[in-house]
């Protein structure tokens, strides 16, 4: 058995639900990362830790290189698994998001956090929801853990809408969390374990049944 399948279990992988896809990020997305963030400062920018720059030149092309060298590192060293979500449509796919289950912990704690984040122009339709679903039972299947929080601000209604449609279960209120736009943002804290999907077939099969997807 290769080193890496015992390290990093999971990894690496391309999951898929109707257009949907989630794979590992490429040199290449370079240019499409970029003009994704760029266009989407404004969508973006208040819920993200702030960097030390103008928006344009913390997600230009150069800076995707920065970006792509460090998720690389988390990957080696088993603590992240970074994901780009692209649409399949047309014979071709495009760029629309990122989503990444960090701070990985094996053993007794088995658990990770997931951050996700879509392009506005694609908002609405399902597709956050549907990659969210795939990162978890992927979590809780391939990855081998038990556990996956994510931490969203009071204020972002559209990223709490999104694992609220998917049933996670608010569990803690985090004051002062993250730094944020200049300030310690609190935080809620929502959570899901595998014991909360196994008897439904996994969180993706759920969200089918209450009729979720992306369209």
């Amino acid at each position: 058995m290769a080193l890496g399948a015992l390290t990093r279990p999971g990894w690496p992988a391309i999951l898929a639900d109707g257009p949907v896809v989630l794979r590992p990020y490429r040199r290449r997305d370079a240019a499409q990362w970029s003009a994704v963030r760029c266009a989407n400062q404004a969508w973006l920018a208040p819920w993200e830790p702030a960097g030390y720059g103008p928006w344009v030149e913390l997600n230009s092309p150069a800076a995707y290189r920065l970006f792509y060298r460090d998720m690389r590192h988390s990957i080696r060293d088993g603590s992240a698994m970074p994901f780009a979500i692209v649409l399949r449509e047309g014979g071709g796919e495009r760029y629309v998001g990122h989503i990444s289950l960090g701070n990985i912990a094996r053993r007794a704690f088995g658990s990770g956090y997931a951050g996700y984040w879509v392009d506005s122009a694609v908002a609405g339709r399902g597709i956050m929801p549907t990659a969210l679903a795939l990162l978890v039972d992927h979590a809780f299947g391939p990855a081998g853990l038990h556990r996956v929080e994510v931490n969203v601000r009071p204020e972002n209604r559209a990223s709490r809408r999104v694992v609220e449609k998917l049933g996670f279960r608010e569990e803690a209120y985090h004051p002062r969390y993250m730094l944020i736009d200049g300030a310690w943002r609190d935080h809620i804290g929502y959570a899901l374990t595998s014991e909360d999907v196994a008897a439904e077939g996994g969180l993706l099969a759920r969200w089918h049944r209450r009729g979720g997807g992306a369209g």
